[in-house]
């Protein structure tokens, strides 16, 4: 019988640890193109503030509330999508800047992810791709919401996020200093989770 003791005790430590539920390691979101919107500026002589406005053809969130540094996104905008209001410059910037014929979209990646400051403010650190040039990129990011989206009766979050980049650093120098190299970020999203299966006899 003294045999079976440390035998014993194993299977004692053991069952309650296999009975303890695993943790999700995140909540699985499908960003919107409807409700995506990426949105550029810049200075024009120092006398006025134009952008555009680009969609998303995809983009994936991994978002884990309890552990935010555990959570991932990446995105894809095709270049045919952006808009100025200008049809002369929408064209330029498929050619001329962008060259979308050779590199027809832009990726984001993100690297990290780190709550800041009020409970709601993260910054995301990630890897923005632009006519084959990568360059690491911050955008500082609010959550503005998470919950049940009540038209489609799923969980849903939605995020705000703003950053910078300087285009020259990919490729796109024309202009400059007249036409100013920094570029403003707005981002604006959600993100919609796949509808639970019900469960099994239900």
């Amino acid at each position: 019988m003294k045999s079976l003791k440390p035998f014993l005790a194993a299977i004692l430590v053991l069952v309650p640890l296999a009975a303890t539920p695993v943790l999700a390691a995140g909540v699985r979101y499908t960003l919107d193109p409807d409700h995506t919107q990426v949105r550029i500026h810049w200075n024009h002589f120092g006398f006025s503030n134009p952008g555009a406005d680009f969609n998303i053809s995809k983009g994936t969130l991994v978002w884990d509330a309890a552990h935010p540094e555990r959570s991932s996104v990446s995105v894809t905008i095709p270049i045919a999508s952006v808009h100025t209001q200008v049809p002369a410059l929408d064209k330029r910037f498929k050619t001329m800047f962008f060259d979308a014929a050779k590199y027809p979209t832009i990726r984001f990646k993100s690297t990290g992810v780190k709550r800041v400051g009020k409970a709601n403010h993260y910054r995301v650190a990630g890897e923005l791709t632009v006519r084959g040039i990568s360059k690491p990129v911050t955008l500082d990011v609010t959550l503005n919401k998470a919950g049940i989206q009540p038209m489609l009766d799923v969980p849903a979050i939605g995020f705000d996020a703003t950053g910078s980049v300087k285009r020259s650093e990919f490729g796109m120098d024309a202009f400059v200093p007249a036409v100013s190299d920094l570029v403003h970020i707005h981002i604006t999203t959600e993100g919609v989770a796949a509808k639970p299966k019900p469960a099994a006899g239900s």
